[in-house]
C-alpha cells in the first residue's frame, strides 16, 4: 500500500504519480470590505451544507499530456513576481497548470480592504522547449504559488512556503532545505476504505506592509465528506513559524479525522538498513517521531521501513506537541552532496487550547526507494465532529534545524542495530541507544545512571549494559534481545533515570516483523 504523498516541485525527484487529488472548486472572489478568516468559515459552512461537486478539468490536451520534465520546464519569470515592484518584503510566485494538475486554483489578493483576484497570465511563464500555443492557455488558472521573504541574507528573498496539490505546503527556515509537507487535513490515512484528499481551493493572502516581517494566507478547504476555513501566519526566519487557525465542517461522518498531519520519507538509517548497496550510510528527511503529552512525558519513536504496512499510536490527553524531527544533522550521516539530508526541517505541531482525548498516530508505508513519501504522523481526536458541527482548531508549526524541539533534561540521539553476538553470531538482536543532554552532563562523578527497559510478550531481553559515551558526553544502553516470532513485530521502551529521578525521554522502538 502507497499513500498519494508526494513533495512539491522544489524537490522534484520525490514527485509521486500517484497524487489524483489535485483538483479544485473556486467560489466567486467577494470584492467587498474587510476580509478574514470569519469571511472563510462562512463561505466553508455553506458549502458544506450542499452537495460536494467535483470540479471540472480545463487542461488542453497539450498540457495534460506532458512529461514529468516537460512540466518542470514550465517556469514562473521571476522578474514578475507578485509585489516586486512595489518592493515589498514578501513577494508571491506562482506554479502552472498541467500533467497532475488539472484544475486552477484561484488566488486572490486583500488589499486596500476590498478583495480582488490575481489572474492567471501565459507571459508570467517561460515555457522552456515546450511547444505550445499561448491561444490555448488563456482560460488556465494557477495551480498554486510559493511565498518568498529573505531569511540567509537581505540580498535575495528565499523561497520560503509553497502550497502545491491538494492541501500540501511546506516551509523552510534559515539554511534549511525542503522535506518534509504539512496537509491541512487527513481523512481515512491508510484505512482499507481508501484515503479522501481535502484540497484548499481557493486562497485569499493579505498584501503586507512595507516593514512586514510576516504574512496572513486564508484558505478554503473542500472535499467529499469535509469543508474547511483556514488562516495562515507566517514568519519566516531562523525557525520559520506558521500559526494556523481552522474552522471545519463535516458532510459525512469520517471514520479518521488527522489534524495537523506531516507526511515525511524514511529509507534507510541506522536503525534499519535493507540489504541494498549504497554509499550513503542514511537517507531520510526524517528520522523520529517525537510526543510530548499532556503529563509533560517526552516519547521519542524512531522510523523505520517495515515490509508491511506499519500503523502505531499514542493515546494523549491535551496534547503538548509532536512532530516529524531530524535529529541527525551530520553531513557524515548522509554524504549526499546533492539532497544534503541533514539541512532538512523538522516539523514540531505545538497545539493551540484544549485539543482533548484523542491520539498520535503514526503511519509508516514500506518504500524500494527514496522517491516516495511513506511517512504519516497526525492528531486523532476520540470524538471527531458530528456532521453540521463546527470543529475549531489552532496550533502552531516550527519549522527547525538548529533548535529543534527536545526535551529538557535529555533525549535520544541515535539508535543503532545489529546482531546480538558478534564474536559467535547467534539470531539475538541487538540494539544501542545513546542518550544526550544537559541532565546527563549534570551527573556527580562517579554516578552510573540505570536504563530501564521493557519489551513485549514477543521477544525476551537476554542482557542490558549502560556505559558512558566519552565522544559525546552522554551513555550509551546496549539490548540484547531474542525474538519469539519473527513474523510479528516487538516493542520495547526505556530511558535513563537515576535512583527514581526520571533523566531521559522514554524511548519507544517498534522491531517490524521480517
Amino acid at each position: 500500500m502507497l499513500l498519494n504523498l508526494f513533495h512539491t516541485l522544489a524537490a522534484p525527484r520525490r514527485l509521486l504519480a500517484a497524487t489524483a487529488a489535485i483538483a479544485v472548486f473556486a467560489l466567486p472572489a467577494q470584492g467587498a470590505l474587510a476580509f478574514g478568516f470569519a469571511d472563510v468559515a462562512a463561505k466553508a459552512k455553506t458549502l458544506a451544507a450542499a452537495s460536494y461537486v467535483k470540479p471540472p478539468k480545463n487542461l488542453p490536451k497539450s498540457l495534460e499530456t506532458l512529461t514529468y520534465d516537460q512540466y518542470r520546464d514550465i517556469r514562473f519569470n521571476p522578474e514578475k513576481s507578485h509585489w516586486r515592484s512595489a518592493k515589498l518584503p514578501f513577494e508571491l510566485a506562482f506554479f502552472h497548470q498541467g500533467l497532475f494538475f488539472e484544475s486552477p486554483v484561484r488566488i486572490n489578493e486583500i488589499s486596500n480592504k476590498t478583495v480582488h483576484e490575481i489572474r492567471f497570465d501565459p507571459m508570467l511563464f517561460n515555457y522552456g522547449k515546450n511547444d505550445l500555443n499561448p491561444k490555448e492557455l488563456t482560460n488556465l488558472g494557477f495551480a498554486g504559488f510559493r511565498v518568498h521573504y529573505p531569511i540567509n541574507t537581505n540580498k535575495y528573498k528565499d523561497e520560503v512556503l509553497v502550497f502545491l496539490g491538494a492541501s500540501y505546503f511546506r516551509a523552510i527556515g534559515k539554511g534549511q532545505l525542503y522535506g518534509l509537507s504539512a496537509r491541512g487535513l487527513a481523512i481515512d490515512t491508510a484505512l482499507t476504505s481508501g484515503e479522501e484528499f481535502p484540497q484548499f481551493v481557493e486562497f485569499w493572502v493579505e498584501r503586507p506592509e512595507p516593514k512586514a516581517k510576516q504574512l496572513t494566507i486564508y484558505a478554503l478547504l473542500d472535499s467529499r465528506r469535509v469543508t474547511g476555513a483556514y488562516q495562515f501566519v507566517v514568519k519566516p526566519g531562523t525557525d520559520t513559524v506558521v500559526d494556523v487557525k481552522a474552522e471545519l465542517f463535516l458532510r459525512e461522518n469520517v471514520s479518521k479525522l488527522g489534524i495537523a498531519p506531516l507526511t515525511s520519507m524514511f529509507f534507510f538509517g541506522e536503525n534499519h538498513r535493507p540489504n541494498i548497496d549504497d554509499h550513503r550510510p542514511e537517507v531520510h528527511d526524517s528520522d523520529g517521531l517525537s510526543v510530548q503529552s499532556g503529563t509533560g512525558e517526552w516519547i521519542w519513536r524512531p522510523l523505520v521501513n517495515p515490509k508491511r504496512l506499519l500503523i502505531t499510536s499514542f493515546a494523549v490527553n491535551n496534547p503538548q506537541g509532536f512532530g516529524l524531527m531530524q535529529r541527525d544533522r551530520e553531513f557524515s550521516s548522509y554524504e549526499d552532496l546533492e539532497a544534503h539530508y541533514q539541512r532538512r526541517p523538522s516539523a514540531w505541531i505545538e497545539p493551540r487550547g484544549n485539543w482533548g482525548p484523542g491520539r498520535v498516530e503514526l503511519v509508516q508505508i514500506p518504500t524500494p526507494d527514496e522517491t516516495n513519501d511513506n511517512v504519516v504522523a497526525y492528531w486523532v481526536p476520540d470524538v471527531p465532529p458530528k456532521p453540521g458541527a463546527a470543529l475549531d482548531l489552532a496550533y502552531r508549526m516550527y519549522w527547525q534545524k538548529d533548535a529543534d524541539k527536545r526535551p529538557p533534561l535529555a533525549w535520544v540521539a541515535q539508535t543503532r542495530r545489529g546482531h546480538g553476538y558478534l564474536r559467535k553470531p547467534d539470531d539475538s538482536i541487538a540494539l544501542f541507544i545513546d542518550f544526550e543532554g544537559p541532565a546527563l552532563k549534570k551527573l556527580e562523578d562517579g554516578t552510573k545512571p540505570e536504563a530501564s527497559i521493557t519489551v513485549d510478550g514477543n521477544a525476551k531481553v537476554l542482557e542490558t549494559n549502560t556505559y558512558f559515551n566519552d565522544m559525546t558526553g552522554g551513555w550509551r544502553t546496549a539490548i540484547r534481545f531474542k525474538r519469539n516470532d519473527d513474523k510479528k513485530p516487538v516493542e520495547l521502551r526505556g530511558f535513563l533515570r537515576n535512583n527514581n529521578t526520571t533523566l531521559s525521554e522514554t524511548w519507544s522502538y517498534i522491531l517490524p516483523p521480517d
